[in-house]
């Protein structure tokens, strides 16, 4: 079924996947790095830091509450893998959140924008 191009979804369906990825972090000096880290490293477009936020998890057996920071990543589908590793390697949990969730329609300009900010082979100058 094709959806009529005056829907902003038939945009989307048009264009490749995108994602917005976020993480969580303790403090909002991290949370900036890794935003920073990943938009100049073109693997993200966007980095976006929020909070602080109030978390309450299981952690080795104990319920812990804590005051953490958010970050928002949007960046195409294929640069996925290079965000992951990055926040893997960066990031100063044992095991960071990393939660991708796709993002079904948006502007044609700004879902263009994202594929191109991440095209690795650009300058970053």
């Amino acid at each position: 079924m094709r959806v009529p191009s005056g829907d902003m979804a038939g945009h989307a369906a048009e264009q490749p996947g995108y994602l917005q990825v976020q993480t969580t972090t303790d403090s909002r000096a991290e949370a900036m790095e890794l935003a920073r880290g990943a938009v100049d490293a073109r693997i993200a477009a966007c980095g976006q830091v929020a909070g602080p936020i109030a978390s309450t998890y299981w952690w080795n057996d104990e319920l812990e509450r804590a005051e953490e920071w958010l970050v928002f990543f949007k960046l195409p589908v294929g640069r996925y893998p290079d965000l992951a590793e990055f926040l893997a390697r960066e990031h100063s949990y044992d095991e960071p959140e990393i939660i991708a969730v796709p993002i079904v329609a948006g502007s044609p300009g700004f879902l263009q924008w994202l594929s191109e900010e991440t095209q690795a082979a650009r300058s970053s100058g």
